[in-house]
């Protein structure tokens, strides 16, 4: 007590002797709290907690397992014919509602059964949620406490699933695998304590792959740019080395297969790179592609030798043409922003051609060639920043705008053609990506997932 009134006389003296020296407040910078955010961070017990649910699995077999669907490229060859026909007086009928933590967390399904990663605000808990697909009602859900203050959103992942394991990345980078149909805990990992990751500024989006029975992920730590563990046992099969010291983006891996070699291409903070899928050595690394703010959409394997890296912030979009042995990266074309890009979604390649919403909001087509197709025009944007999700299914481009209105446009070099339009949810910020299994779209805006069903009858 004494040190403390001698600390209020030694100040008030220096404010006298020092008159008109302005004090005043200043708020922290985002770096300074991010600091003081992870010193105050408390340990996280990924055991966390389990509760069984009523729900049941539906016998619907179809599946989209994990992001962007079966082949991880945002199409689907649907096994039933889709309507696009709809409109206010006749709209898709909906199935079901499930509300969510605020988020932007896209969901996975299989056999019969929805996966997404929400975040209960009350219990402060990321919880791996398994809902049924006839219903919505929920047949179990997994979490562990951990303190999250809400960036646009919390959670913003989705989950990729097997027959039996579903693999999850949390929001701060906690990656859970439990057993598909029960729930039980198999192994997890923080890769922040782990690997030293720095979580994405407004959280990772990071989605897992599961290939060759291994979830693959990108910690993107000090150390270690990429990983492959074990999905039976959590053992780390091997680690691929981070020589540039690149940080974790919001961008997933995405596999190619270059010359018969499976590889797996990441979109880092500093450039992109691939690592061999059995052995973890680097194939190449390259700095000519980056992105000032955040790297969002994932690579696109444009072809054998060639990926297409897009972007927003200005960015724009850069063909990368891999050649030779060792490989050499070679950029072959770069589009300017005002021609192609994307701010948060991941650009869609069909048929030789890639259909993208670029930042003014209309939705655009290019040649692999980089040759501008078509524009959907100033008079049919879809929604500010062009920050909605979409998909290919039943030669039809399916693309929700951030306000809850779905959208059906035929995917065709030749000219913008749009086929329809309905107002589904009184949305705000719907910019989850889209899940599609025989039929019934789920889709999902700040607080709300639906389901509905597009089949012709």
């Amino acid at each position: 007590m004494a040190v403390g009134v001698a600390g209020v006389l030694v100040l008030g003296a220096w404010l006298e002797v020092r008159p008109g020296v302005p004090i005043s407040l200043r708020l922290p910078t985002r770096q300074e709290l991010e600091a003081l955010e992870a010193k105050a961070e408390k340990p996280v017990d990924l055991t966390g907690f389990f509760q069984q649910g009523e729900g049941e699995p539906s016998d619907i077999g179809a599946s989209w397992p994990q992001f962007r669907g079966p082949r991880r490229d945002g199409v689907i060859r649907a096994e039933v014919a889709l309507r696009s026909d709809f409109s206010a007086e006749d709209p898709p009928p909906e199935l079901w509602r499930v509300e969510m933590g605020q988020g932007y967390a896209g969901a996975a399904v299989h056999a019969g059964r929805v996966y997404v990663l929400d975040y209960d605000e009350e219990l402060r808990a990321d919880v791996l949620r398994c809902l049924s697909l006839d219903d919505g009602r929920e047949i179990w859900h997994r979490g562990y406490h951990v303190d999250i203050s809400r960036q646009h959103g919390v959670s913003r992942t989705v989950p990729a699933v097997t027959d039996e394991h579903v693999v999850t990345i949390g929001p701060k980078c906690h990656v859970l695998c439990a057993e598909a149909k029960t729930g039980d805990l198999l192994w997890a990992i923080d890769l922040v304590k782990e690997y030293g990751t720095k979580t994405p500024a407004w959280y990772t989006a990071q989605c897992p792959l599961i290939d060759r029975g291994r979830a693959i992920l990108a910690p993107a730590g000090p150390d270690v740019l990429m990983l492959a563990v074990d999905l039976t046992n959590g053992e780390v099969v091997w680690k691929a080395s981070n020589p540039r010291g690149w940080q974790m983006t919001h961008s997933s891996i995405m596999p190619m297969d270059l010359d018969g070699r499976r590889t797996y291409v990441y979109a880092a903070s500093g450039g992109a790179g691939a690592v061999d899928a059995e052995t973890g050595e680097i194939v190449w690394l390259t700095d000519r592609w980056k992105v000032n703010m955040a790297t969002s959409p994932s690579p696109i394997v444009a072809g054998p030798r060639r990926v297409l890296f897009v972007g927003g912030y200005g960015s724009g979009a850069m063909m990368a043409r891999l050649d030779g042995e060792p490989v050499e990266v070679v950029e072959q074309f770069r589009l300017k922003p005002n021609v192609f890009g994307s701010e948060q979604q991941t650009p869609i390649l069909h048929e030789g051609h890639v259909y993208g919403l670029r930042e003014d909001g209309q939705l655009v087509c290019v040649s692999l060639d980089g040759e501008m197709k078509w524009q959907s025009g100033r008079l049919n944007r879809f929604g500010p920043k062009g920050r909605g999700p979409y998909i290919i299914a039943d030669g039809k481009l399916i693309l929700l705008t951030t306000d809850g209105t779905l959208h059906f446009v035929q995917p065709t070099g030749e000219a913008f053609r749009p086929l329809g339009s309905v107002k589904v949810m009184d949305g705000f910020e719907a910019w989850a990506p889209l899940a599609l299994a025989d039929g019934r779209l789920i889709l999902r805006d700040l607080t709300t997932m639906v389901c509905l069903d597009l089949r012709k009858k």
